[in-house]
C-alpha cells in the first residue's frame, strides 16, 4: 500500500524509544520507581539520556508528581507538560498532545508514561460506596448511580451494553470469543500476566458473573503493577537516533460534551460510541489511509463490550456485526484483521491502554511475539484518542 505523504508538521513526528518493566500482581517497589525504570528504558530504546528530555505528558489517575518525577529522573527542566483527562480513555491522546508539542515546536523531545501498583498497593477496580476525593470532577455522573449498585467501571460498560445486546441478539457467549482469541495471543506472549494460559469458551462461561448478564470475570481486564513509557520527536531527528522509529502517520482526539468514560447515557444513540467515532473519521483523515488498510489493530479492551464498540466506530465492521465479524476468525493472527496481538488489556496487562502502543510499535518493527507478516500500518484507539502508526 502506498501512503500518503504530506507535509502537515502533525504527519512529521515518530515514536523513537518504547520500554516498559515487568508485568505483575506487585513490583515490590514504588510507583515512582516503576515510571523512572519504563522510562529509562525507553531513552536506552532510542539512545538518549534523561537530559534530552524537554516535554512530558501523562493522564489522569497516574498517582506520580511531575516534579518527583523530574528530580527522580534528574532531568533538569521542561518545556511541555500535560496531563490528560479521561483515565485511559485518554491513553492515545497523550500521543496526539506529545505531536502537537513538536510539530510547534513547544518541545523537541517528549516523554508520555503510565505507571502504577494498581494490585500490590489497592486493588483498582474494587467498588467503592462513595467517590474518592471532593472535587467536582470526582462527583460527576458516578455520585449518581452509586446508591443503585453502579459502583465501578465494569458496571458502567455492562450496563450501557445492555440496550445492544438486546438489539442484536448478543449474548455474553458471543463476547467470550474475543477472549479466547486475545487469551491465545497472550498464552505465547512471555510479557503477558497470562503467558502459557490459554482458555476454552467453556472456561470463559464458568468463569463468574461481573455484571450478569454482560460481564463475567474474563471480559474484564486486569489490575496489574507495571509501567509503559514512549519517546516522541521529530521523524528527522529520530532518524539520527539509535532506535528503530515508527512514524505516526496520523493522531486525533475527541471529547464530546455528552460522553463520560465507559457510558453513553446520553448520547443521542447510546449503542453508538460516538467519541470514538468521531476520534476514527478525525484519525483516518489526518493519515489519508482509511480501515481497509489497517493491518493490526490495538482496541482498549478494559471490557469485552468496549472492543466490540469500537470495532463498529472505526467501520471496521457494521453496525450489529462486530461479533460475527469475530466468530469469523478475522480477529485470528491470519485473519483480516488481527487484534490486540499482545493479549490485549485482558490478556497482557492492564497498563490504562499504553502497552497496547509498544505493541503497534513492535508489530511495525518484526519484533512482535505474535506477529503479523508484512504489517506496515497500526491502529491504536482508546475511543477518545487514536493513533495510527506507519513503517518507515
Amino acid at each position: 500500500m502506498t501512503v500518503l505523504l504530506k507535509s502537515d508538521p502533525m504527519t512529521q513526528c515518530a515514536i523513537a524509544g518504547i520500554g516498559q518493566t515487568e508485568f505483575s500482581t506487585n513490583s515490590g517497589r514504588s510507583e515512582l520507581r516503576v515510571a523512572c525504570d519504563a522510562i529509562h528504558a525507553a531513552l536506552d530504546d532510542a539512545g538518549l539520556e534523561a537530559k534530552d528530555i524537554d516535554g512530558i505528558v501523562t493522564y489522569t489517575i497516574d498517582n506520580n508528581d511531575e516534579v518527583s518525577l523530574l528530580r527522580a529522573m534528574g532531568i533538569p527542566d521542561v518545556k511541555y507538560s500535560v496531563r490528560l483527562p479521561l483515565g485511559g480513555g485518554g491513553s492515545a491522546g497523550t500521543i496526539h498532545h506529545a505531536v502537537a508539542a513538536v510539530a510547534s515546536g513547544a518541545a523537541s523531545t517528549v516523554v508520555i508514561w503510565r505507571a502504577m501498583n494498581e494490585r500490590s498497593e489497592y486493588r483498582f477496580g474494587q467498588p467503592r460506596a462513595t467517590p474518592q476525593g471532593t472535587r467536582i470532577g470526582d462527583m460527576t455522573f458516578t455520585i449518581w448511580g452509586i446508591p443503585y449498585g453502579l459502583q465501578f467501571p465494569g458496571a458502567c460498560s455492562a450496563l450501557g451494553f445492555q440496550r445492544y445486546m438486546t438489539k442484536y441478539g448478543v449474548t455474553n457467549e458471543d463476547l467470550g470469543h474475543i477472549v479466547v482469541q486475545q487469551r491465545a495471543y497472550a498464552a505465547n506472549n512471555p510479557n503477558a500476566r497470562f503467558y502459557q494460559r490459554p482458555i476454552t469458551l467453556d472456561d470463559h462461561q464458568n468463569s463468574k458473573w461481573i455484571a450478569e448478564p454482560v460481564l463475567r470475570l474474563f471480559d474484564c481486564c486486569q489490575e496489574t503493577d507495571g509501567g509503559v513509557a514512549l519517546i516522541v520527536t521529530s521523524r528527522e531527528r529520530a532518524r539520527d537516533l539509535k532506535g528503530e522509529h515508527v512514524r505516526i502517520l496520523g493522531s486525533a482526539f475527541s471529547m464530546p460534551g455528552n460522553v463520560e468514560p465507559l457510558t453513553s447515557y446520553y448520547t443521542d444513540d447510546p449503542i453508538i460510541m460516538s467519541e470514538a467515532e468521531l476520534t476514527a473519521k478525525r484519525v483516518f483523515e489526518a493519515a489519508g489511509v482509511g480501515p481497509q488498510d489497517i493491518d493490526v489493530a490495538l482496541l482498549y479492551d478494559a471490557f469485552t463490550p468496549e472492543v466490540v464498540r469500537q470495532l463498529e466506530a472505526f467501520k471496521f465492521c457494521g453496525e450489529g456485526e462486530a461479533l460475527d465479524f469475530v466468530k469469523s476468525g478475522a480477529i485470528a493472527l491470519d485473519g483480516e484483521l488481527p487484534l490486540n496481538t499482545n493479549g490485549g488489556l485482558i490478556g497482557e496487562a492492564y497498563i490504562h491502554g499504553l502497552n497496547m502502543v509498544t505493541e503497534a510499535v513492535r508489530q511495525l518493527r518484526g519484533t512482535a511475539v505474535n506477529q503479523r507478516e508484512g504489517a506496515e500500518l497500526t491502529l491504536f484507539s482508546s475511543s477518545n484518542g487514536a493513533v495510527i502508526l506507519a513503517k518507515e
